[in-house]
Protein backbone atom coordinates (compact mmCIF):
# COMPACT_ATOMS: atom_id res chain seq x y z
CA UNK A 1 0.00 0.00 0.00
CA UNK A 2 1.30 3.48 -0.88
CA UNK A 3 2.04 5.53 2.23
CA UNK A 4 0.13 8.76 2.68
CA UNK A 5 3.44 10.50 3.33
CA UNK A 6 4.78 10.01 -0.19
CA UNK A 7 2.72 9.94 -3.36
CA UNK A 8 3.61 7.76 -6.38
CA UNK A 9 5.64 10.59 -7.94
CA UNK A 10 7.90 10.75 -4.88
CA UNK A 11 6.53 14.05 -3.58
CA UNK A 12 6.32 14.56 0.17
CA UNK A 13 3.08 14.99 2.03
CA UNK A 14 3.02 18.68 2.97
CA UNK A 15 2.53 17.89 6.66
CA UNK A 16 5.82 15.96 6.79
CA UNK A 17 8.00 18.18 4.64
CA UNK A 18 9.45 20.24 7.48
CA UNK A 19 10.12 17.18 9.61
CA UNK A 20 11.90 15.32 6.81
CA UNK A 21 14.04 18.32 5.87
CA UNK A 22 14.96 18.88 9.53
CA UNK A 23 15.94 15.24 9.97
CA UNK A 24 18.09 15.21 6.83
CA UNK A 25 19.83 18.48 7.71
CA UNK A 26 20.53 17.28 11.26
CA UNK A 27 21.57 13.82 10.13
CA UNK A 28 19.80 12.20 13.09
CA UNK A 29 17.49 12.73 16.01
CA UNK A 30 18.86 11.41 19.28
CA UNK A 31 16.65 9.78 21.89
CA UNK A 32 13.87 7.26 21.64
CA UNK A 33 11.40 7.91 18.82
CA UNK A 34 8.54 10.21 19.77
CA UNK A 35 5.04 10.09 18.31
CA UNK A 36 5.91 12.74 15.71
CA UNK A 37 8.64 10.50 14.32
CA UNK A 38 6.37 7.52 13.76
CA UNK A 39 4.78 8.76 10.48
CA UNK A 40 8.26 9.17 8.98
CA UNK A 41 9.28 5.68 10.05
CA UNK A 42 6.03 4.21 8.73
CA UNK A 43 6.56 5.99 5.38
CA UNK A 44 10.09 4.67 5.00
CA UNK A 45 11.55 8.14 5.49
CA UNK A 46 13.28 7.36 8.78
CA UNK A 47 14.63 4.33 10.59
CA UNK A 48 15.27 3.67 14.26
CA UNK A 49 18.75 2.50 15.18
CA UNK A 50 19.26 2.14 18.91
CA UNK A 51 18.80 5.56 20.54
CA UNK A 52 18.71 7.39 17.20
CA UNK A 53 16.26 8.13 14.40
CA UNK A 54 18.11 8.29 11.08
CA UNK A 55 16.97 9.48 7.62
CA UNK A 56 16.66 6.87 4.90
CA UNK A 57 17.85 7.34 1.33
CA UNK A 58 14.22 8.04 0.44
CA UNK A 59 14.22 10.94 2.93
CA UNK A 60 17.45 12.35 1.55
CA UNK A 61 16.07 12.20 -1.98
CA UNK A 62 12.85 13.90 -0.87
CA UNK A 63 14.72 16.64 0.99
CA UNK A 64 16.94 17.23 -2.03
CA UNK A 65 13.86 17.67 -4.19
CA UNK A 66 12.31 20.13 -1.73
CA UNK A 67 15.42 22.27 -1.19
CA UNK A 68 17.04 22.31 -4.65
CA UNK A 69 16.94 25.77 -6.22
CA UNK A 70 16.39 26.20 -9.94
CA UNK A 71 19.57 25.22 -11.83
CA UNK A 72 21.06 28.14 -13.74
CA UNK A 73 18.99 30.72 -11.89
CA UNK A 74 20.34 33.94 -10.41
CA UNK A 75 19.49 32.52 -6.99
CA UNK A 76 21.68 29.48 -7.64
CA UNK A 77 24.53 31.69 -8.83
CA UNK A 78 24.41 33.87 -5.72
CA UNK A 79 24.21 30.89 -3.35
CA UNK A 80 27.10 29.25 -5.23
CA UNK A 81 29.24 32.34 -4.70
CA UNK A 82 28.50 32.24 -0.96
CA UNK A 83 29.19 28.49 -0.88
CA UNK A 84 32.60 29.02 -2.48
CA UNK A 85 33.39 31.56 0.24
CA UNK A 86 32.13 29.10 2.86
CA UNK A 87 34.39 26.17 1.98
CA UNK A 88 37.78 27.59 3.08
CA UNK A 89 36.17 28.62 6.40
CA UNK A 90 34.72 25.12 6.67
CA UNK A 91 38.27 23.77 6.68
CA UNK A 92 39.14 26.22 9.46
CA UNK A 93 36.27 25.21 11.71
CA UNK A 94 37.27 21.55 11.43
CA UNK A 95 40.81 22.46 12.40
CA UNK A 96 39.57 24.44 15.41
CA UNK A 97 37.42 21.57 16.65
CA UNK A 98 40.32 19.14 16.23
CA UNK A 99 42.66 21.48 18.11
CA UNK A 100 40.16 21.81 20.95
CA UNK A 101 39.87 18.06 21.32
CA UNK A 102 43.53 17.10 20.71
CA UNK A 103 46.92 18.62 21.39
CA UNK A 104 49.38 19.05 18.48
CA UNK A 105 51.14 15.84 19.55
CA UNK A 106 47.90 13.87 19.15
CA UNK A 107 47.14 13.47 22.84
CA UNK A 108 43.73 14.40 24.21
CA UNK A 109 43.37 17.99 25.31
CA UNK A 110 42.61 17.86 29.04
CA UNK A 111 42.20 21.67 29.11
CA UNK A 112 44.84 22.07 31.80
CA UNK A 113 46.78 24.52 29.61
CA UNK A 114 44.76 27.72 29.64
CA UNK A 115 47.13 29.44 27.20
CA UNK A 116 46.63 26.69 24.62
CA UNK A 117 42.84 26.81 25.05
CA UNK A 118 42.93 30.59 24.66
CA UNK A 119 44.75 30.20 21.33
CA UNK A 120 42.08 27.78 20.12
CA UNK A 121 39.35 30.20 21.23
CA UNK A 122 41.10 32.98 19.28
CA UNK A 123 41.09 30.76 16.19
CA UNK A 124 37.38 30.14 16.70
CA UNK A 125 36.85 33.90 16.80
CA UNK A 126 38.60 34.15 13.42
CA UNK A 127 36.21 31.52 12.06
CA UNK A 128 33.19 33.30 13.50
CA UNK A 129 34.28 36.60 11.98
CA UNK A 130 34.91 34.94 8.60
CA UNK A 131 31.50 33.29 8.39
CA UNK A 132 29.51 36.47 9.05
CA UNK A 133 29.84 37.97 5.53
CA UNK A 134 29.01 34.57 4.04
CA UNK A 135 25.81 34.39 6.06
CA UNK A 136 24.91 37.96 5.14
CA UNK A 137 25.25 37.04 1.46
CA UNK A 138 22.98 34.04 1.96
CA UNK A 139 20.15 35.76 3.83
CA UNK A 140 18.56 37.50 0.80
CA UNK A 141 18.70 34.37 -1.39
CA UNK A 142 18.27 31.39 0.97
CA UNK A 143 15.04 31.43 2.93
CA UNK A 144 15.49 30.83 6.64
CA UNK A 145 19.27 31.03 6.59
CA UNK A 146 19.18 33.86 9.11
CA UNK A 147 18.63 31.25 11.83
CA UNK A 148 22.22 30.12 11.43
CA UNK A 149 23.47 33.52 12.61
CA UNK A 150 21.42 33.27 15.80
CA UNK A 151 22.22 29.59 16.40
CA UNK A 152 25.97 30.05 15.98
CA UNK A 153 25.92 33.08 18.29
CA UNK A 154 23.99 31.12 20.90
CA UNK A 155 26.42 28.20 20.76
CA UNK A 156 29.40 30.55 21.02
CA UNK A 157 27.89 32.32 24.02
CA UNK A 158 27.28 29.03 25.82
CA UNK A 159 30.81 27.88 25.05
CA UNK A 160 32.23 31.12 26.46
CA UNK A 161 30.16 30.64 29.61
CA UNK A 162 32.16 27.47 30.25
CA UNK A 163 29.93 24.81 28.68
CA UNK A 164 32.67 23.31 26.52
CA UNK A 165 30.34 20.81 24.87
CA UNK A 166 28.81 23.71 22.93
CA UNK A 167 31.79 23.80 20.60
CA UNK A 168 31.65 20.34 19.03
CA UNK A 169 29.30 17.95 20.85
CA UNK A 170 26.73 16.17 18.63
CA UNK A 171 24.40 15.91 21.65
CA UNK A 172 23.34 19.57 21.53
CA UNK A 173 23.06 22.37 18.97
CA UNK A 174 26.78 23.06 19.37
CA UNK A 175 28.72 25.36 17.07
CA UNK A 176 29.90 22.41 15.00
CA UNK A 177 26.42 20.83 14.90
CA UNK A 178 24.84 24.05 13.59
CA UNK A 179 27.72 24.45 11.12
CA UNK A 180 27.16 20.94 9.77
CA UNK A 181 23.47 21.70 9.19
CA UNK A 182 24.41 24.82 7.23
CA UNK A 183 26.89 22.82 5.15
CA UNK A 184 24.34 20.09 4.44
CA UNK A 185 21.72 22.63 3.40
CA UNK A 186 24.11 24.26 0.95
CA UNK A 187 24.87 20.90 -0.63
CA UNK A 188 21.19 20.02 -1.04
CA UNK A 189 20.20 23.47 -2.26
CA UNK A 190 22.90 23.36 -4.95
CA UNK A 191 22.68 19.62 -5.77
CA UNK A 192 26.33 18.99 -4.89
CA UNK A 193 27.60 15.58 -3.79
CA UNK A 194 29.97 15.07 -0.85
CA UNK A 195 32.69 13.93 -3.23
CA UNK A 196 32.33 17.08 -5.35
CA UNK A 197 32.28 19.16 -2.18
CA UNK A 198 35.52 17.65 -0.86
CA UNK A 199 37.31 18.15 -4.19
CA UNK A 200 36.20 21.76 -4.47
CA UNK A 201 37.17 22.49 -0.87
CA UNK A 202 40.69 21.20 -1.52
CA UNK A 203 40.97 23.43 -4.59
CA UNK A 204 39.65 26.54 -2.85
CA UNK A 205 41.75 26.04 0.28
CA UNK A 206 44.89 25.58 -1.82
CA UNK A 207 44.05 28.71 -3.79
CA UNK A 208 43.39 30.74 -0.64
CA UNK A 209 46.75 29.70 0.82
CA UNK A 210 48.60 30.57 -2.37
Amino acid sequence: MQSAAVDPTGALDEDLTDAVVDLVLRGMWRGRPESEHRPLVDAGLAMVKGPMVLPTERARTAASRVLRVTPGSEQEQRITAAYHAFLPVNRQVREVCTSWQCRPDGTANDHSDSAYDAEVRESLEDVHDAIQPVLRRLEPVLAGSGRYVADLEDALDRFDEGAHEWLASPLCDSYHTVWMRLHQELLLVLGISRAEDETLEEELVARSRG
